[in-house]
């Protein structure tokens, strides 16, 4: 038989992997990072521009799962990470496994946006609304099950059946830290299968498969005392109306980020819907950038002056406009800030005049 002349049906284009980072790299990383790695060497070859907002929603992961996995390459040397003057990452060296020499004429391939990640000289401030939402959570912790705890919990028949159905919703084979999370919604939150499988299925339907997320909103049904999935699904249908009402007050058409969602669980912990809606109302008058950071700053002002409802807003709108209305202060400056007196000065001069 003669030669097989090979044809290829497209030019969809390659990727090549290094057999270094197979045989040196592979194992030791997580899926996370193998992800963020092998799309990075993916965009390289296309020549595209990604962000670590786009890696996040690439493979349903957080921004800080993908800049941690950074952090682990730029250690392990297959990468180099530049940062500006902010310390903001603006742009990632990929280097070869053999040699993590970086030449000084190599040009970025990728432009991240300015709030991606910090540098490790740059201190990691925590938002108040991260602060926040780890004070409501803190009554549930989640601990480090042990490998013998994962095993017993596979192992029990009352959960092998929860753990099936949740690789079936999530179409993958589950990890330890995927089954980590179901032990700790069945062990610390006490959630029934039928609670755990409506939530799979809550989540799932929303396009969420990550196990931060579903935590997240098993947290927060168990702060609800909520332990049926009737219960979650009456929950859960008012606040979709709760969050989109308010999002649409504020003018917004797309699904709310989680940096939105936790502005509005605030809120609603502090205020009613009336109130906020007025917060949004007089945000959307004002403003048409950063509308929920602008209607944050309303509803602080108003909780710090101890401003609750609808009918108390009269008086505060009224105290506020006094105190706009009312005259300014001369400025001052440095010849201004001695004390001023009155003196008399015929008396002055008669007193020196009958010293003489």
């Amino acid at each position: 038989m003669g030669e097989l002349t090979l044809y290829k049906d497209n030019d969809e284009g390659n990727t090549v992997i290094s057999n270094c980072f197979i045989d040196h790299y592979l194992a030791d990383a997580n899926d996370a990072q193998i992800k963020v790695y092998l799309y990075l060497l993916r965009m390289m070859s296309a020549n595209k521009a990604t962000s670590v907002s786009d890696l996040a929603d690439k493979f349903n992961h957080t921004e800080k799962d993908v800049c941690r996995a950074l952090r682990y390459w730029e250690q392990k040397g297959l990468l180099s990470l530049d940062y500006d003057s902010n310390g903001n990452l603006k742009g990632i060296r990929m280097l070869s496994p053999h040699s993590t020499a970086v030449s000084d004429s190599f040009t970025p391939f990728v432009t991240l946006m300015p709030v991606g990640i910090k540098s490790s000289s740059t201190p990691e401030v925590t938002s108040k609304d991260e602060s926040s939402s780890s004070e409501s959570s803190s009554s549930y912790i989640k601990r480090n099950y042990s490998l013998d705890e994962l095993k017993s919990f596979k192992n029990r028949d009352d959960t092998s059946q929860i753990l099936f159905i949740a690789e079936q919703y999530l179409k993958k084979t589950l990890s330890a830290n995927d089954i980590r999370s179901i032990l700790f919604i069945t062990d610390t939150l006490h959630f029934s299968q039928d609670l755990i499988d409506y939530l799979l299925q809550y989540c799932v339907q929303r396009g969420k498969k990550d196990f931060r997320y579903i935590e997240k909103v098993a947290i927060s049904w168990a702060e609800e005392h909520i332990t049926t999935p009737k219960e979650a699904q009456e929950y859960a249908g008012r606040y979709e109306k709760n969050v989109y009402t308010i999002m649409n007050a504020l003018g917004k058409t797309a699904a709310p980020t989680p940096r939105e969602i936790d502005y509005i669980h605030r809120w609603n912990n502090d205020f009613s819907q009336d109130m906020i809606l007025e917060a949004c109302e007089r945000t959307v008058l004002a403003t048409d950038k950063h509308r929920f950071e602008y209607a944050d700053k309303i509803l602080d002002n108003w909780k710090n002056a101890g401003v609750r409802h609808k009918e108390d807003l009269a008086a505060a709108d009224s105290n506020y406009r006094k105190m706009k209305s009312s005259p300014k202060k001369s400025q001052t400056n440095m010849f201004h800030q001695f004390t001023q007196n009155d003196y008399d000065f015929d008396a002055l001069e008669q007193k020196l005049l009958s010293r003489k």
